[in-house]
């Protein structure tokens, strides 16, 4: 599903130069379901933007599902996050002024799907995730577990084959992170690859592989 192979990374910082990825190579089934750790600064955000077609790469190639990204155009890339990526953030990233179900249906919007139908797809989504009583609250009227489930609703509409969640449990107590990361299982078992950037020890065991980067490069994959 997912290949890297010598993938470089620099950020040009006045008259500096910072690497941030020194040669990572990475396979990920489809399917798999694998957490990146690492210290903040490590580079594994900026390796998951890579992966999430939000940053370019300096060296190495990049294949996903068969498909070489290299210097996709902003239209080009903006396709192939729609056809073959969900994101889940730490901060949700909902849009304030839309309600539940508008922020769930919000992809199909870009996808150009007539309003009528891409509500009536969202409310199912938000029927899978028990949150179709909500559908019409905004997300200041949600509690942050609420939150991340429109969230996750939102990356599942357009039938990603991977999702690519950035600390999902950071902003959630324990219990609803939890409920969160056993809710990401549940679409992991439909064949949906999930990586998992999280800096929790007890959230990575619970995914099949654990990728540790350190100072930008890969230094031990722990089976669980």
């Amino acid at each position: 599903m997912i290949s890297i192979k010598n993938i470089h990374k620099s950020y040009v910082m006045g008259q500096n130069s910072l690497h941030v990825l020194k040669g990572i190579d990475l396979d990920i089934e489809q399917g798999e379901m694998i957490s990146i750790m690492g210290a903040s600064g490590s580079g594994k955000s900026t390796l998951l933007n890579i992966l999430g077609i939000l940053d370019n790469y300096d060296e190495g190639e990049y294949n996903l599902n068969g498909t070489k990204i290299k210097k996709l155009n902003e239209r080009k890339a903006a396709q192939m996050r729609n056809r073959m990526l969900g994101f889940v953030f730490q901060s949700f990233n909902l849009v304030s002024f839309k309600n539940a179900m508008e922020n769930v249906a919000l992809p199909l919007y870009y996808q150009n799907v007539p309003r009528k139908k891409r509500n009536a797809i969202a409310m199912e989504y938000l029927e899978r995730m028990g949150l179709k009583e909500w559908a019409h609250h905004l997300p200041n009227e949600l509690s942050g577990g609420q939150k991340q489930r429109v969230a996750i609703a939102r990356a599942l509409i357009t039938n990603p084959k991977v999702i690519l969640a950035d600390e999902p449990t950071g902003a959630l107590d324990s219990v609803t992170s939890l409920e969160v990361i056993d809710l990401l299982h549940e679409i992991n078992k439909t064949g949906i690859t999930v990586i998992i950037v999280t800096h929790e020890l007890d959230i990575a065991q619970r995914t099949r592989r654990t990728v540790r980067i350190t100072d930008g490069m890969i230094t031990e994959i722990i089976i669980n």
